[in-house]
């Protein structure tokens, strides 16, 4: 009796032990990047889950070669969540290359190995993967122009990836460009399957108001071509006032912002009704009055309605923001509310709205 019952026990705690464990899994075991330009060091990422019961921990990770260095997430992963692990290679040597790392955890097997492959070339053909938005013969590396956090004075630059897939001579250049962007196209011409830069300067002294300042450019993916939806690049800069010359004594009177919230959900109302709303409530904690200069937001499925944009210290208002669900049907862009403010530390304060 005590011998069966020894053999039970250990039974049980045998299967308590296998059903009690961390388990490694990515989201794939091989990243192909395809081709890559020589000596241009390219970065993938495996997102880990663990979808086991207990921590997962990633105690090491161990590239093949000194040309590939790996990051990872070194905390425990609790049980359905998930960490990383980065891959960058050096693309120092030409040819085909299958760099693999080993991956060291507390599950089984203890080892796991992650794969990246591809060709490094000296000439690139194929920018599928570092030019992904294609149009016509054209491909760029980002289809959104923005100049966020732009304080006057300044003249921030954003470089645009392009690259010339055509059988022709290309000229990169983007059509409607406002009085406040620049362009430059380097290098002026892209011969077939070539790829530059078009660089982009912000005159910020030529923007009018604070805030949100939005519009439309055009990629010309020919000579002659004309402006379109097929061509649109939706283009935004965000103009902060400048504190810079304002002494500490002066900064550490200034107002302070406070919102009850930032993250607004929507969503269980929106699954019931056509339109939402939520009130957040705007404190002033500072020693001066604030001052909300400007309330704006970048989707036209957003309403808002602040009741007052003075607040003297101590003082509260109601901000309140709604929503129109067969707007948003309409409008794709973020759900958020911008407030461009006199308080030093947070000139901007954005709120995000989850309505699905």
């Amino acid at each position: 009796m005590n011998k069966s019952f020894f053999i039970l026990s250990v039974l049980v705690l045998w299967q308590v032990v296998a059903i009690a464990q961390p388990r490694f899994t990515p989201n794939t075991e091989i990243q192909k990047v395809g081709q890559v330009e020589w000596k241009h060091p390219v970065s993938v990422k495996f997102s880990i889950t663990n979808e086991g019961n207990q921590p997962l921990v990633m105690t090491d990770v161990q590239p093949d070669c000194d040309c590939t260095v790996a990051r990872w997430t070194e905390t425990p992963i609790a049980p359905n969540e998930k960490g990383e692990v980065n891959v960058t290679f050096d693309a120092s040597i030409l040819g085909t290359f299958d760099k693999s790392v080993a991956v060291y955890t507390n599950a089984e097997p203890h080892v796991a190995y992650l794969h990246l492959t591809g060709q490094v070339m000296t000439e690139v053909k194929d920018y599928t993967r570092t030019h992904p938005y294609k149009f016509g013969d054209v491909r760029i590396d980002t289809t959104e122009v923005s100049f966020p956090d732009v304080q006057r004075g300044t003249y921030p630059t954003i470089r645009m990836g392009v690259a010339n897939e055509g059988d022709r001579p290309y000229e990169p250049v983007l059509m409607h460009l406002p009085s406040y962007v620049t362009q430059k196209a380097e290098p002026s011409v892209l011969q077939p399957y070539e790829h530059g830069e078009l660089v982009l300067t912000l005159e910020s002294d030529l923007l009018d108001d604070y805030g949100l300042t939005q519009g439309s450019v055009y990629l010309s993916r020919f000579q002659g071509d004309v402006v379109g939806q097929d061509n649109e690049i939706p283009l935004s800069v965000v103009l902060l006032p400048d504190f810079s010359s304002l002494s500490p004594e002066v900064k550490s009177r200034m107002p302070v912002i406070e919102l009850t919230t930032q993250e607004v959900d929507l969503s269980a109302q929106l699954a019931k009704k056509t339109s939402a709303k939520q009130d957040i409530m705007v404190t002033n904690r500072g020693q001066s009055s604030l001052t909300i200069l400007k309330v704006q937001v970048f989707n036209t499925a957003v309403g808002v309605d602040l009741k007052k944009n003075v607040l003297e210290p101590g003082e509260t208002t109601r901000l309140r923001v709604s929503v129109n669900k067969r707007a948003m049907e309409r409008d794709h862009r973020h759900l958020r509310v911008l407030l461009i403010t006199n308080d030093v530390q947070h000139p901007k304060v954005e709120i995000n709205i989850k309505a699905k």
